[in-house]
């Protein structure tokens, strides 16, 4: 339907739809998933260019396609994830998560937004363009995410209004700085107004009571941080939409399920927020999340409206939801409501092939020099001795809340030292931007490190050098290894490193296919699972320890950081 106006399109489409000529592509031979009954119906799906035309009836095609025993079902929404986190450019996600049935995401490009500023945004909305899937952009709200740490680059709202009505932009990111909310910061009000009537995207974790009205009486109307049933049903009794996310680090799921019901359903949708290309390949996407929840009770009605329709409505994407006449023909062709399976996928009425990914045109990547980071030696990672206890960042597996932990650490001549019977190891951040030299030291306790040292410039929000290490030694080669390779992960045992992966877009993402970086990160994971980790992500789990917006004990290039007090301490 190239060249043709929006006239035309319509009277090809009304005529398909009655069937006075042949539907461009006709489904035959199975059933539907009817999101507004929870009926599966026989019968027949005609497309006609990027919309669905017809149902419930007999169609002719000039294409048919036998789908005897298969079931449709409307093309799934990740409501909220960022796009680097997959450690891949936009294009290679899009040839590695839309085959699962993903055929339209929201995106944040807060990541590559907080090292390269508005030429970060530009390259996800140059991307998204050209993208097979439909990637919509929220605007990044909070760049930097805080004060409390040195970010790359700086966004007030005078650099984000001129993307806003970008057709692929709906509206302003996930609001983190919830405390500038409730205690009416300047700038986040100055953001706040600029975006009113539009969509607005929380980011409140642990948030309750009147702080929380206060925050949500700034338009803020969706959010992924509840992490309990009880905290999300306050939120969603409040008017939130609700996005329940299943990540590689945060895994919110299971909690949440006792929500994950038909009645709730329309206030709930599905997220990822970050997961990597290993674990889309080893569980899926959200088809995992949907699998997962049907195979603990949750009806299948819930979680597929959850999955589409309820997300769609949630962000104003109004043609798309639904397998019905006149909406986009986003279409998921599975084996089984309860498996899942993904066996063809269509996005916009065109068939995701091998072929059609060919067609896109490439978009130049960016910010290949972004580490600029001072060199480190084993010296700059001694921790003074303090009088009493020492606050020791607290890891809980699979969560990217920290706990505030004290203890009386041993001393080692006139420094504190780690305490490897206790689990305790070394933390540093170190300014990777080339602003200012900045870097802070501390403990964590959780990652299960005997030996060694790894490293990332992957450290959300302002993505400076995050690492942790049992030897100083191996710490300051981790930590140089990353300028060498501008950026990525490093892995350092007795001073050799015995695994990496780059990343030099912007010290974010790859610039290979994303089932090389597939097969690096499965190398990587036991080069480091070698040291002693024992957490399933001690990757992504370090790129959150730097992350001053989620409770309760961070470090940023700056300190420590008490989350809850919302100040560094000593």
């Amino acid at each position: 339907m190239r060249g043709m106006n929006m006239s035309e399109k319509l009277e090809r489409y009304i005529d398909q739809g009655v069937g006075r000529e042949p539907a461009d592509i006709v489904l035959k031979g199975g059933r539907f998933f009817d999101l507004v009954t929870g009926e599966l119906v026989a019968s027949d799906i005609a497309i006609c260019g990027d919309r669905i035309v017809g149902t419930c009836g007999d169609y002719q095609g000039r294409e048919e396609i036998d789908i005897s025993g298969r079931i449709v079902v409307p093309g799934f929404i990740d409501t909220h994830l960022h796009i680097e986190s997959s450690l891949v450019t936009p294009h290679e996600f899009d040839r590695c998560v839309l085959p699962y049935g993903v055929t339209t995401v929201i995106c944040d490009p807060h990541e590559i937004a907080n090292v390269l500023g508005t030429e970060g945004i530009q390259y996800f909305l140059d991307s998204a363009i050209e993208t097979i899937m439909d990637i919509r952009v929220q605007l990044s709200s909070c760049v930097p995410a805080t004060h409390l740490e040195t970010s790359g680059a700086d966004l007030p709202i005078e650099k984000l209004l001129p993307f806003r009505d970008h057709p692929k932009v709906i509206g302003l990111a996930e609001f983190m700085n919830f405390p500038g909310v409730v205690y009416k910061d300047p700038i986040c009000m100055a953001k706040l107004d600029a975006f009113q009537g539009g969509h607005i995207d929380g980011h409140a974790p642990l948030l309750r009571g009147n702080d929380l009205n206060g925050y949500l009486s700034a338009g803020i109307r969706t959010e992924h941080e509840s992490t309990t049933a009880e905290e999300a049903l306050e939120k969603i009794r409040k008017g939130m939409h609700i996005l329940v996310r299943e990540g590689s680090v945060s895994k919110d799921l299971h909690a949440l399920m006792p929500i994950l019901t038909e009645r709730l359903s329309p206030y709930l949708a599905l997220c990822t927020d970050d997961r990597n290309p290993l674990d889309i390949a080893e569980q899926g996407h959200l088809d995992y999340m949907i699998r997962t929840a049907i195979a603990h009770g949750v009806e299948p009605l819930a979680i597929y409206r959850a999955a589409s329709i309820s997300a769609a409505r949630a962000f104003g994407l109004r043609d798309r939801g639904l397998v019905a006449p006149g909406w986009r023909a986003d279409l998921v062709i599975v084996d089984s409501l309860e498996n899942c399976r993904a066996e063809t996928v269509f996005s916009a009425g065109r068939r995701v092939t091998t072929d059609l990914f060919a067609t896109r045109k490439p978009v130049a990547p960016v910010g290949l020099d972004s580490v600029r980071a001072r060199p480190i030696n084993a010296a700059d990672f001694g921790v003074p001795v303090t009088q009493g206890e020492s606050s020791v960042i607290g890891v809980i597996p699979g969560k990217i809340i920290t706990e505030h932990r004290r203890y009386r650490l041993p001393l080692k001549g006139n420094q504190t030292d780690l305490d490897l019977g206790n689990d305790i190891i070394k933390v540093a951040v170190i300014e990777r931007h080339g602003k200012n030299g900045n870097h802070a030291n501390g403990f964590v306790q959780g990652f299960g490190l005997k030996k060694g040292a790894i490293a990332s410039t992957v450290g959300h929000d302002s993505h400076n050098i995050c690492v942790v290490g049992v030897n100083e030694d191996d710490m300051a080669r981790a930590a140089n290894r990353l300028s060498e390779i501008n950026g990525g992960f490093v892995v350092v045992e007795n001073g050799i490193v015995t695994g990496e992966i780059a990343l030099p877009v912007a010290g974010l993402m790859s610039l290979e296919p994303y089932e090389s970086v597939r097969d690096t990160l499965h190398h990587l994971r036991q080069a480091a699972y070698a040291l002693g980790a024992t957490l399933e992500e001690p990757f992504l789990q370090l790129a959150f320890l730097p992350l001053p917006v989620i409770p309760h004990l961070k470090i940023s290039d700056r300190g420590l950081v008490d989350v809850d007090k919302f100040m560094l301490i000593g």
